[in-house]
């Protein structure tokens, strides 16, 4: 098998991408700025992935932004300048879907009701379906059951957050992802001007609402003890007392939306973007009787709105969408000229080193061969280890297959389950989990935190087309931090795999042989011209590995024995050839 990697387009830039927070190592940007001007990364890595706690933000981890400002306590201006210095390029998230319930936005609506210039620029639940549904007496419109059979949804119930406006009314927002409500503490003067209460009972009330709404956030499941009668009058006045955090998502039918977006390209572009990642895009378009997930035409048709925006910065947009294999969404995505996530990559490389062969790894090398996609691939990242998107599906009745059957991704779960990984899952709309979404875990616990699988994993990562994406935490050789996902709450299970790394972990980590091979890979992999050619897959038994890169005189091969663990990586330009790393194998 022969073939050119040459994309419709040839959209991105070549090298080694690193990923982290802007305080993964250390406690600032400025010190993962020092890490990688330090020789064991010297010519390492060409792009970084700043995660969004770089800009302002509040909740699930910068992915709920307050504003695109940097984010002082994290993030200095000089760090930008350096990073420059160094010809390292940079990949921002652009949250397309939503923005926080603290952004000027969001305040400024909540503040001046009706009278807001922003009242259409988030997604008023009952406005949306009130052609389509039913109100009902919690204030909100249940849509018809045919509509709402449809939903795609990424957490149990109706996805809103009711909030309170300056008229004394209460709204629900569409709120796709994270919400938190909260209460400060009430006095019990607060309570005294109720009929029939006395200074003792006031106190009473105050200490038994506080102490409830440390666990109980809905004021009407509250036991009251003797003071039930008086409820309607507790709960106008812990309204004043309530706090909010929230995605909520932005109506895309406004144009100061789409001023919005604008404006926030421009403004990742003068930080020095080159990639924008387009997360959550996918549930931007919403439309009744839609299933409210890549409707289509209109996903498309918001895709090269934006397009065209990012084009007047010279920037490249990045779709993120997870999705089965078998509805084949990432073909279509490219097919429309856009690189691709590589979603699919890290539990391939799993099955392959469990089960010794590489027949499904293979198969999907070839089709990004000959679809010519464009991808940035990964092992880890501070997300989940995707389970979803290798499935088959069934699309407009017909069943398709995944790249792994059922049988094998429930063996690649079940291994990683074993190994200590949590488990994130998706919900119909009346709250029945309806398949497994991701599972949380560092690659290298996947792994069984067996060094020789990491070597392995992270050469052939190196040897497949498009961009590597390099977790931070993988690169150290990270294992699992219970005692966080512990700590994190219902969303806790994401912090498994985001310890953040202080300078003398660093600095014990950097002398480990998993971490300076990992860096010597890398390094081989960002500097290489081989790369920038033509990808053969070299024939050879299944539980072997045999691939090559060629452009011009230089040539790189990958020869991995998928059972002993052993391979090698050698270099040839002209007639000058070299072993350039070596695993021995193991009997």
């Amino acid at each position: 098998m022969h073939c050119k990697n040459q994309s419709r387009a040839q959209l991105l830039p070549r090298g080694v991408m690193l990923n982290a927070y802007p305080d993964s190592i250390g406690a600032k940007l400025a010190d993962l700025v020092a890490l990688l001007k330090r020789p064991e990364l010297d010519d390492a890595f060409s792009l970084l992935y700043v995660l969004p706690t770089f800009f302002n933000s509040d909740l699930d981890r910068g992915f709920s932004i307050i504003d695109y400002g940097i984010n002082e306590e994290l993030v200095r201006p000089q760090d930008l300048d350096d990073l420059d210095r160094l010809g390292i390029l940079f990949k921002f998230d652009l949250i397309l879907n939503h923005l926080s319930v603290a952004s000027p936005q969001f305040r400024d609506l909540l503040e001046k009701g009706d009278a807001s210039e922003y009242k259409d620029f988030f997604v008023d639940w009952n406005d949306f379906w009130s052609c389509c549904g039913q109100r009902g007496d919690d204030g909100f419109v249940v849509p018809h059951d045919e509509h709402l059979q449809k939903l795609f949804l990424r957490k149990p119930g109706l996805p809103i957050l009711k909030v309170a406006f300056p008229d004394g009314s209460e709204r629900p927002y569409w709120n796709t992802f994270y919400q938190q409500v909260s209460y400060r503490p009430v006095s019990a003067e607060a309570f005294t001007g109720l009929s029939g209460v006395t200074q003792e009972s006031a106190t009473q009330i105050a200490s038994m609402v506080n102490t409830a709404l440390q666990t109980e956030p809905d004021i009407d499941r509250i036991y009251l003890d003797g003071h039930d009668y008086l409820r309607d009058e507790i709960r106008e006045i812990l309204k004043g007392h309530r706090l909010y955090l929230g995605q909520m998502d932005l109506n895309a039918r406004s144009e100061k939306v789409w001023e919005f977006y604008d404006q926030t390209l421009r403004q990742l572009r003068d930080y020095g973007a080159k990639i924008i990642r387009l997360d959550a895009f996918a549930y931007l378009h919403k439309e009744p009787g839609q299933a409210n997930f890549f409707n289509k035409p209109g996903t498309w048709e918001y895709l090269q709105r934006l397009k065209e925006m990012a084009g007047k910065y010279n920037l490249i947009i990045f779709p993120e969408v997870h999705a089965e294999y078998g509805k084949g969404l990432h073909r279509e995505v490219a097919q429309e000229g856009y690189p691709i996530y590589d979603f699919f990559l890290p539990g391939l490389v799993i099955d392959a080193l469990e089960r010794g062969t590489s027949e499904h790894l293979l198969r999907w090398v070839d089709e990004i061969k000959a679809e010519q996609l464009e991808t940035i691939n990964m092992l880890g990242c501070h997300d989940g280890i995707p389970v979803l998107d290798l499935r088959g599906a069934e699309v407009d009745g017909e069943s398709r297959p995944g790249l792994l059957g059922d049988a094998e991704i429930e063996a690649v779960m079940e291994r990683i389950i074993e190994r200590g990984g949590r488990v994130k899952n998706l919900y119909g709309p009346d709250g029945r989990k309806i398949a497994y979404y991701q599972i949380n875990a560092t690659y290298y616990s996947a792994l069984g935190e067996d060094d020789r699988k990491l070597l392995l994993a992270r050469a052939i990562q190196l040897f497949m087309p498009g961009i590597p994406q390099i977790w931070y935490l993988d690169l150290f050789a990270g294992s699992n931090d219970y005692a966080a996902a512990d700590r994190g709450g219902p969303a806790g299970h994401k912090e498994i795999n985001r310890t953040n790394l202080d300078i003398g972990e660093i600095e014990t980590r950097l002398n480990w042989p998993i971490v300076r091979q990992q860096l010597e890979m890398i390094r081989f992999r960002n500097r290489s011209p081989a790369f920038q050619g033509e990808l053969t897959i070299l024939p050879t038994a299944s539980d072997k590995l045999h691939l090559r890169w060629q452009h011009g005189d230089s040539t790189v091969s990958l020869e991995a024995d998928l059972c002993s663990l052993g391979f090698r990586i050698r270099e040839q330009n002209g007639s000058d050839r070299k072993t350039v790393f070596q695993q021995p194998s193991t009997t």
